[in-house]
């Protein structure tokens, strides 16, 4: 398996003092790296039926696109408050200092609906458990959730153990 921590930028201090930002453009712009992260991605899932793929802003939806399309499967994106323009379903989730919420349309995922969750980086686990709920909220199933990174010591993957959670790349190491 490639070594994809490797070609993360690790930027420290942004976007505020003592945060080491994980960057994966350095990833992306190599196009036979971004389809092996994306071929590893959907691979924990392969023998799964689903029938969506869903993705968290903003990037996520870069890596959920690229697989959507891959498996000529229907995307669902999830945003932040007042980016989409039809009917929405919202979910609030804490932040460590505050909340903030994500916004689904009510149209994007149907009752009985398999759902394959992709988000680039799994922390505090905070986004992707409200993501849940969302899809579940419409009678959504989730088949799994597959991220690019997870931040181990930030234990996000426990609020996640009624799922079967893959990431690709974990810090520490």
């Amino acid at each position: 398996m490639q070594n994809f921590a490797a070609y993360i930028r690790n930027v420290p201090d942004f976007p505020v003092k003592g945060i080491q930002f994980k960057d994966i453009t350095t990833l992306l712009k190599d196009g036979e790296l971004f389809a092996q992260v994306i071929d590893q991605m959907y691979d924990p899932f392969r023998h799964e039926d689903f029938d969506k793929i869903s993705a968290v802003e903003a990037r996520g939806f870069i890596l959920g696109g690229a697989l959507s399309y891959k498996l000529n499967l229907g995307f669902v994106p999830i945003r932040k408050p007042g980016k989409l323009p039809a009917e929405i379903l919202a979910e609030e989730y804490d932040l460590e200092y505050g909340k903030d919420s994500i916004e689904v349309h009510q149209d994007g995922i149907r009752k009985g609906d398999r759902v394959l969750l992709v988000d680039d980086l799994l922390a505090t686990g905070g986004t992707a458990v409200a993501a849940c709920k969302l899809i579940e909220r419409l009678g959504g199933k989730i088949i799994g959730i597959s991220f690019l990174i997870e931040l181990t010591e930030l234990k996000g993957r426990e609020k996640l153990d009624n799922y079967k959670v893959n990431s690709l790349i974990t810090y520490p190491f």
